[in-house]
C-alpha cells in the first residue's frame, strides 16, 4: 500500500507544483509590475514639478532607478514563469 502511495504522489505532485510555481511567479511579477507603475506616476509627477534643484533631481533619479528595478523584476519573473509552464 506504501508504493502505491508513493507512486501516485510521485505522478500527481509534479503535476501540480509546476503550474503553482508558474502562478506564484506570475503573481509576484504583478506586483513588481505594479510597484513600476507606481515609481513612474511618481517620476512623472515629480519632473512636472522640478524647478533645477538637487532635491528635486533626486526625487527624479531615485524613483526612478526603483522603477526600472521593479520593471527588471516584473519582466523577468514573467519570463521564468512562461519558462517553467514550457517545460
Amino acid at each position: 500500500m506504501g508504493g502505491l502511495i508513493s507512486k501516485f504522489l510521485s505522478h500527481v505532485v509534479p503535476g501540480v507544483i509546476r503550474p503553482l510555481h508558474a502562478l506564484w511567479n506570475e503573481v509576484i511579477g504583478f506586483l513588481f509590475l505594479v510597484f513600476a507603475a507606481i515609481s513612474a506616476f511618481y517620476v512623472f509627477r515629480a519632473v512636472r514639478s522640478f524647478e533645477g534643484d538637487m532635491e528635486g533631481l533626486a526625487h527624479i533619479v531615485f524613483p526612478a532607478i526603483f522603477g526600472l528595478v521593479m520593471a527588471y523584476f516584473g519582466v523577468s519573473s514573467f519570463l521564468k514563469a512562461r519558462r517553467i509552464s514550457r517545460s
